[in-house]
């Protein structure tokens, strides 16, 4: 009590300014002017996406669990674990819910995007995130766990629903399509 701290918020939005929204705007003007070459090179960028993101998951896990500040002991990391997969698949059921209403125009297609990237939250953004808003922090690797959990948490979720939820938009689709013929009319 009767200590005080500064946000420095001119800061902290620049550098997300210049580390998440400039980045977008160069990617996107240079993609309209390069467009045509790349469809006719078609660079791999799925394994080059892949392979950057590995890397930034690997330091993250290094700066995390090398930073001798980390005090985290097993319960503890175990709770977390149990924490974000309930809400994982909390946010998962609730975007469910939400789009297979009846009032809703979706189509099961619709849902089940809806389900998977709404829910979907990225390593890539979340870290360099943290590292500007908790810049100088020393605890800023216990801060980081949950996010780190959360990336292979969603990845892991997504593999063992996707033959469910293919199967619920499998036969969602067919029971649309059945409702959807025109009835043949009747021979007297």
């Amino acid at each position: 009590l009767g200590s005080s701290s500064s946000v420095p918020f001119t800061s902290i939005f620049s550098q997300l300014f210049m580390t998440v929204v400039v980045p977008l705007i160069i990617g996107q003007i240079v993609r309209r002017y390069i467009k045509d070459w790349l469809e006719r090179k078609k660079p791999p960028f799925g394994a080059i996406s892949s392979c950057v993101l590995l890397m930034i998951i690997y330091t993250t896990f290094c700066d995390t669990f090398a930073n001798p500040n980390i005090d985290l002991d097993k319960f503890s990391l175990i709770i977390i674990v149990f924490i974000i997969f309930s809400v994982q698949m909390s946010f998962m059921f609730l975007t469910f819910l939400f789009s297979t209403r009846n009032n809703s125009s979706f189509t099961p297609a619709d849902t089940v995007a809806i389900i998977f990237c709404s829910t979907h939250k990225s390593l890539t953004l979340g870290i360099p995130m943290l590292k500007i808003v908790f810049a100088g922090y020393e605890h800023l690797s216990l801060i980081s766990v949950p996010l780190l959990i959360y990336h292979p948490a969603q990845i892991l979720l997504g593999s063992l629903l996707v033959p469910t939820i293919k199967s619920w938009m499998v036969s969602r689709q067919k029971a649309l399509k059945l409702t959807r013929q025109p009835k043949a009319p009747v021979k007297v």
